[in-house]
C-alpha cells in the first residue's frame, strides 16, 4: 500500500542516441496491477532499454529491449506502405461494426455528397466539416456555424498522416453532438454518408469514438484531465460504496440537456444534473443556473 516501490527507467539503447523520455511514477490501480506510462519527446533509431526494479531488483525478464526505430508522436515520417503498417499495428482485415455500419450504403455516389451534403445539413445548426486527403495531404472545408470541435478531428488526421501515408480519399464529417442523417436504406433518395461523433438507433450516421478519445489518446502524459488512462487509479469507492445518484455534467448542446437541470431541481436526491456553460440557450442560464466544471476524479464517486 501506499507509494509503490516499483521504479521504471526508460532510456535509448545505443549510448551515442540522446533523447528526453518523461516517464513518470508507475500508477497503482488498486487491484493488484500497475501501469506504466511514458511519453517520449524524440526517436531512436536502435531502440529503447526499459528496466523494470523492484527495489534494486530486475522483475521478470527485465531488462526488455524494445529494438527500433522508435519514433516520438510528432514525427513526420510516415510508412508508405499502408499493408505493412496495418500488419505492425494488428488491424483486422474485417471490422464487424464498421461493415455493419457501411450496410445502408452498397455503392457511394460522391458527386451527390459534392451536390447535397452542403445544402442539407449546413444550413440551421451546421456543423459539417468536408476533408479531402491527396498525397497525404490534408485539406478541409467547414460548412456551418459551428465546427470548432474541428480541431479534434485535425489532429486525429493529422496523427495518422504522420504515421501512414493515407490512401486519397474526400469525406464529410459530422462535429455536431447530434446526428444528422435518418433516412433508411430503401428510402427514395437514400441516406448518404457522413461520419459522426454520435449515433442512434434510429439515424444512419456512421460514428467513429468521440474525440474525448482521440484527444485523451494523443495527449497522454500531458495533462490529467487529457489522460484517460490516469483515471485508473483513481476511479472512486467501489461500486458498492458510490453515490448512489444520477450524475450530468456539460454544456447545453442539447435541448434535452435543460430538461435533465430541471428533472435534477424537481427529484435532486436522484439526479444530479448541471450545464457548465451555455452557447445555444443563452437566456435559460438565469432560470436554470450554472455549475462549477467536474474533474473525473470526482465524477467517479
Amino acid at each position: 500500500s501506499g507509494r509503490t516501490q516499483f521504479k521504471v527507467v526508460i532510456k535509448a539503447l545505443s549510448p551515442k542516441e540522446v533523447t528526453r523520455i518523461y516517464t513518470p511514477r508507475p500508477l497503482d490501480r488498486n487491484d493488484g496491477t500497475f501501469l506504466m506510462r511514458y511519453r517520449m519527446y524524440g526517436s531512436v533509431r536502435k531502440g529503447l532499454k526499459i528496466e523494470i526494479l523492484y527495489g534494486d531488483q530486475h522483475v521478470a525478464q527485465s531488462p526488455y529491449i524494445l529494438k527500433g526505430p522508435v519514433y516520438h508522436e510528432y514525427c513526420d515520417c510516415p510508412e508508405e506502405d499502408p499493408e505493412i503498417w496495418q500488419n505492425i499495428m494488428s488491424c483486422p482485415s474485417q471490422e464487424p461494426q464498421i461493415t455493419k455500419d457501411f450496410i445502408s450504403f452498397p455503392t457511394i455516389d460522391l458527386q451527390r455528397l459534392l451536390k447535397e451534403i452542403p445544402t442539407k445539413f449546413s444550413q440551421t445548426r451546421g456543423a459539417i466539416v468536408h476533408y479531402t486527403i491527396l498525397n497525404n495531404h490534408i485539406y478541409r472545408r467547414s460548412l456551418g456555424k459551428y465546427t470548432d470541435f474541428k480541431m479534434f478531428s485535425d489532429e486525429m488526421i493529422l496523427s495518422l498522416a504522420r504515421k501512414v501515408r493515407l490512401p486519397d480519399v474526400e469525406f464529410y464529417l459530422n462535429v455536431g453532438d447530434w446526428p444528422v442523417e435518418y433516412r433508411k436504406a430503401n428510402d427514395t433518395p437514400g441516406p448518404i454518408p457522413v461520419i459522426s461523433w454520435c449515433g442512434s438507433v434510429d439515424s444512419r450516421d456512421i460514428v467513429l469514438p468521440t474525440y474525448d478519445v482521440t484527444h485523451s489518446t494523443l495527449e497522454t502524459l500531458r495533462g490529467v484531465t487529457n489522460d484517460l488512462l490516469s483515471i485508473q487509479g483513481n476511479t472512486g469507492p467501489i461500486w458498492e460504496n458510490k453515490t448512489e445518484q444520477a450524475l450530468f455534467r456539460g454544456r447545453d448542446s442539447r435541448e434535452e440537456r435543460l430538461h435533465l437541470v430541471k428533472l435534477s431541481k424537481e427529484n435532486p436526491d436522484l439526479l444530479d444534473a448541471g450545464i457548465t456553460g451555455y452557447f445555444f440557450f443563452r437566456e435559460k442560464e438565469k432560470e436554470l443556473g450554472k455549475v462549477p466544471l467536474m474533474g473525473f476524479f470526482d465524477f467517479f464517486k
